[in-house]
């Protein structure tokens, strides 16, 4: 029998950017911004369901012959994690993803609106209420005329931003009518998203009267950690991971350590290092008195970096005798708004957005998915012919 890969049958998407069709200024364009979603409540009801949606959604890392196998191990594994997990969300007081998710897709459509542009934007949770179909629902009601998806990713994952356009695209197959999709995917290259990350970890150190150039301060890159079978098939997060890193270090202009948040609920191998580990390390070396850690993957305050990192991290770095400062997450930056509206505006606009440096997503192998993110081969001026190129490398890695 064939093995069950999981997952929803994947739509055919656009042949290419080029035939997208002329985005006409009389369109209303509808942005679904979707995120991952948390339970805002600390109940089982809420708390399970939301479990088997992740694990059901990543049942392709272990083997399932059929659907239902999937989805049954999916309900033991999430019934296996519930508890620990109630216990996190009742620490925190439950999840302020969703409402921070609400308010950053309301300042982007004040944003779309300031510029002229005729936009209404949607919100939908990959795994909470509202569902991405739910969203797509809403803008297929108020009769917009085109979609464009902004999963609110910076750093592109297969269960994350992939997922989440897919499932966009699955929604929009199954409306009554035909209305073209534009799928956003990685965007951590956009230069103000840098400077945004950049000028939040300093005002952070500058409020806690710390310097990361003083001995004995360590600043350590969280990043949320993702199974090695998805880097082994070619999806590029660890490279996206690193290369913002670097970035983010140089902006700062300071060294860094990086670690991940692993959750291994399956039996498989995660990225490396994890932070715990790390951390503990740290505190093992006599020439770090404190660690400034920043949450490189976030975009929203929820249970990753208020019971993970607040909470459990915290009380490993004191263990080791480490003092413990969190950058907080610049969810409410009031420069962020603007920065979702620039990578939304091309296809709102009538401009190609290549202009914008945006090319064919590596990640997610669907012609039309466009992103900040692919490789580029950069070929040097000649002098004898007056003309410099630029092409997208394929070579670099395979295309997913």
């Amino acid at each position: 029998m064939d093995r069950w890969t999981g997952g929803s049958t994947e739509g055919t998407g656009n042949d290419s950017y080029s035939n997208r069709g002329v985005v006409s200024i009389d369109m209303t364009i509808g942005v679904v911004v979707v995120n991952f979603g948390e339970p805002a409540e600390p109940t089982e009801e809420a708390v399970v369901p939301y479990l088997e949606r992740i694990f059901f959604q990543n049942a392709s890392l272990e083997d399932a012959d059929t659907e239902a196998e999937a989805r049954e191990r999916s309900q033991e594994l999430a019934e296996r994690r519930a508890p620990a997990l109630l216990d996190e969300y009742e620490g925190i007081g439950g999840s302020p993803l969703n409402g921070q998710a609400r308010a950053q897709t309301e300042g982007l459509e004040a944003e779309l609106r300031e510029r002229d542009y005729d936009a209404r934007t949607y919100v939908g949770m990959q795994f909470t209420d509202p569902l991405v179909k739910d969203a797509v629902a809403a803008a297929h009601d108020d009769g917009v005329d085109r979609i464009v998806g902004l999963p609110v990713y910076p750093l592109c994952g297969p269960s994350t931003t992939v997922a989440a356009l897919d499932r966009i695209e699955e929604a929009i197959s199954e409306l009554d009518r035909d209305v073209p999709f534009d799928p956003i995917s990685g965007w951590h290259r956009h230069p103000a998203y840098t400077r945004l990350r950049a000028d939040n970890v300093r005002r952070f150190v500058a409020s806690e009267e710390l310097s990361l150039d003083e001995p004995g301060t360590t600043l350590v890159f969280s990043a949320h950690g993702t199974p090695e079978y998805y880097l082994e098939e070619g999806y590029r997060y660890g490279t996206y991971v690193t290369e913002f890193c670097e970035a983010l270090a140089g902006a700062l202009g300071t060294e860094y350590e990086l670690g991940y948040q692993n959750h291994e609920n399956r039996d498989i191998p995660w990225t490396e290092p994890d932070v715990e580990a790390l951390i503990e390390s740290l505190g093992s070396d006599s020439g770090t008195e404190r660690v400034v850690v920043e949450p490189v993957s976030f975009m929203h305050e929820q249970s990753e970096t208020l019971s993970e990192l607040d909470i459990e991290l915290r009380e490993e770095a004191e263990d080791a005798g480490l003092e413990f400062h969190r950058v907080p997450i610049p969810h409410d930056d009031e420069q962020f708004p603007a920065l979702l509206a620039d990578l939304a505006e091309p296809f709102l606009g009538e401009f190609d957005p290549g202009y914008y440096n945006f090319r064919q997503c590596q990640c997610r192998d669907v012609p039309g998915t466009m992103c900040l993110n692919a490789p580029v081969e950069r070929i040097p001026f000649d002098p004898e012919t007056d003309e410099s190129a630029e092409r997208v490398d394929s070579a670099e890695s395979p295309p997913r």
